[in-house]
């Protein structure tokens, strides 16, 4: 298996430290909203690097926090005259629905920032023990240029970085690049009792802080946007191995951009969308199979007449789960032909592309194009004249796939029985006599009926099938 590792800017062969075991760290949202569709794509592709690394045998420990303490977060408890743990829980409890609803497992633990800041505190007395951070009236700040390999996430160099910067006057600062890892209370803000005073920690120092309590000094895998590989991860990096002693994580891996019909997403452009406004619009199933519809390190622009397309792609999918149940239903087990046989051998070769896709840095695009050559192949060569077992094989075989990538191709039992099965199969029966007399009015009219009670018709050689939607 091959990861594209952002700290050496190469695929790499990915050797776990402990043999059958992944130590995975995803940054997680900061909760003063509900979570956009930007924030989704991580969530999505590294859900699934998850779900491979499990489907290959991997025990994998995957943490994801929630920042639950934050400028932000105290900028809309102020706007709603609320307190800012009451912003954090109502947008963390929202986040963590949205990700229910877009099938992402849930994290080994999920910690939150305000309930590890004992931790933090720590890490920070190590820091400044060790030389690597000083205080100066109540705020604590990261040595940056003492730490020797700063720079070396990003490819960005101190003295460049200075000069090209915009920042804003410290006169605390020894270095006008130093960092901060604990800041002074403000009025009216959150704070925790600290050995500098009363306060509050910085961003960066959480997530070194709870990959080290739950994860240990060093891990696998450290994930998530591409916005993120500076300042954060670089910052991360230094505070975690000047601290521990010892390099932070072995593989580094970034998702790219999310844009909006070619642009940038942005409430000032009017194109900013939560996932609960797609939801809206579109099963959030869509949404996943659309996130994965390119690799994760190709930047992706959404659209609606790309999500149409990804609704009818994914529909096409699920037709075809749904069609090899109703050929389950109906075929014999009979002995194989040498056809059979071949159409078997071909199930397994696929079977081995879509792995090797997913071995080659998690290529989804390349793994969803193996599902669809299944999907086309099923759709030509099986019906209730073959094997049963062969159907099921074709049938299991696409449904363990896309379950891999998160994709439910399954029929939803979850349905509303207010129509019965006998009453449809009369409806059904009264549209084929409506179509055998030529009363194609009348046959289209019961197919909108159906269709307005939530049952989809198909017209098959085999004769007519529905589902429900």
């Amino acid at each position: 298996m091959k990861i594209f590792n952002t700290l050496n800017n190469r695929k790499e062969d990915f050797i776990p430290i402990e043999e059958g075991k992944v130590r995975m760290y995803v940054c997680g949202p900061t909760v003063y909203n509900y979570i956009h569709i930007g924030n989704a794509r991580p969530m999505i592709v590294f859900d699934t690097v998850r779900r491979y690394l499990e489907y290959k045998g991997y025990d994998v420990n995957y943490v994801s926090n929630f920042t639950d303490v934050d400028d932000k977060i105290i900028a809309k408890a102020n706007e709603e005259g609320v307190s800012a743990a009451e912003i954090a829980e109502r947008y963390t409890k929202a986040a963590i629905a949205d990700m229910n609803a877009l099938n992402v497992m849930p994290a080994t633990i999920h910690p939150k920032a305000t309930e590890e800041i004992d931790g933090m505190i720590d890490m920070i007395q190590t820091l400044i023990d060790k030389g690597y951070a000083y205080e100066k009236n109540g705020t604590v700040f990261y040595r940056t240029r003492k730490f020797a390999g700063y720079g070396k996430l990003s490819g960005k160099n101190l003295d460049d970085l200075e000069a090209g910067a915009r920042i804003a006057v410290d006169d605390d600062k020894e270095d006008a690049m130093d960092f901060v890892l604990w800041k002074p209370k403000k009025e009216g803000e959150p704070y925790w009792e600290s050995p500098w005073g009363d306060g509050r920690p910085g961003w960066h120092i959480e997530c070194s802080v709870m990959s080290n309590k739950y994860l240990g000094k060093q891990i696998d895998i450290h994930a998530g946007g591409e916005d993120l590989i500076f300042p954060h991860h670089e910052n991360e990096i230094a505070q975690s191995e000047a601290a521990n002693g010892t390099t932070f994580s072995n593989y580094w891996m970034h998702n790219a951009f999310l844009n909006i019909n070619n642009h940038k997403m942005s409430k000032s452009a009017g194109n900013f969308f939560t996932v609960k406004d797609i939801a809206e619009k579109y099963p959030l199933q869509v949404l996943r199979f659309f996130m994965l519809s390119a690799h994760y390190r190709s930047p992706l622009n959404f659209s609606d007449d790309l999500m149409m397309s990804a609704k009818s792609s994914l529909e096409r999918i699920r037709t075809a789960v749904f069609n090899l149940s109703y050929l389950e239903n109906s075929a014999e087990e009979t002995g194989y032909s040498a056809a059979d046989e071949d159409f078997r051998a071909q199930l397994v070769s696929f079977k081995n592309s879509f792995e090797a896709a997913m071995e080659d840095d998690f290529n989804t695009a390349d793994a969803i194009s193996v599902i669809f050559e299944i999907v086309r192949l099923s759709n030509s060569y099986l019906s209730a004249q073959k094997p049963l077992s062969l159907i099921s094989e074709a049938k299991d075989m696409i449904v363990s796939l896309c379950d891999i990538l998160g994709i439910i191709c399954e029929q939803d039992d979850k349905h509303d029985d207010s129509l019965p099965d006998e009453d449809i199969e009369k409806l059904i029966n009264e549209r084929n006599e409506a179509r055998k007399s030529r009363d194609f009015a009348r046959a289209d009219s019961i197919r909108d009926e159906l269709a307005k009670m939530g049952i989809q018709l198909e017209d098959t050689r085999e004769g007519v099938r529905w589902k429900r939607i």
